[in-house]
């Protein structure tokens, strides 16, 4: 029994030290390249810039011209924007945005928000009201098989 528990616990530390290896080899791979003046290192970098990245660009998009009419258009209606819908995102918009936020609670910092957005009835009805919910894997979406019936049988 003992010799068991003396094999399993080598093969557990084995297995371990095994991951150990593996993880580190992955960050490694991970790791920016070094820069080397060798030829078949600049054509290796090459093929890496290449391929187009899979990664979410960070930070937020600048609207359209058409959203910032939109925009332009609601703060109007509400009396903080004097001027006429260009779909530009210039000094007047960015005051009547700060005058807004400002008459209606909100942070006056002239920038959009989820919240500025929603006040002005151009945003989401849920923006800012919860913490983004986790992602729904598609194996939680399919439904059950129905049950099997029993095949008929022939009287």
């Amino acid at each position: 029994m003992r010799l068991r528990k003396a094999i399993h616990l080598a093969l557990t530390l084995l297995l371990v030290a095994g991951l150990g290896v593996f993880a580190s080899s992955g960050q490694a791979q991970n790791a920016a390249p070094k820069k080397t003046s060798s030829k078949a290192g600049s054509a290796a970098r090459g093929k890496r810039s290449s391929k187009k990245s899979s990664r979410r660009e960070r930070g937020q998009k600048a609207p359209t011209p058409d959203r910032i009419s939109e925009i332009q258009q609601a703060l109007a209606k509400d009396g903080s924007f004097a001027g006429k819908p260009n779909g530009k995102w210039d000094d007047s918009t960015i005051e009547a945005t700060r005058k807004f936020q400002e008459a209606h609670g909100l942070n006056p910092t002239g920038k959009l928000d989820a919240k500025t957005l929603q006040q002005l009835g151009l945003g989401s009805q849920t923006a800012g009201a919860a913490p983004p919910m986790p992602p729904v894997s598609s194996s939680a979406l399919r439904k059950p098989a129905p049950p099997q019936l029993a095949p008929r049988q022939h009287q």
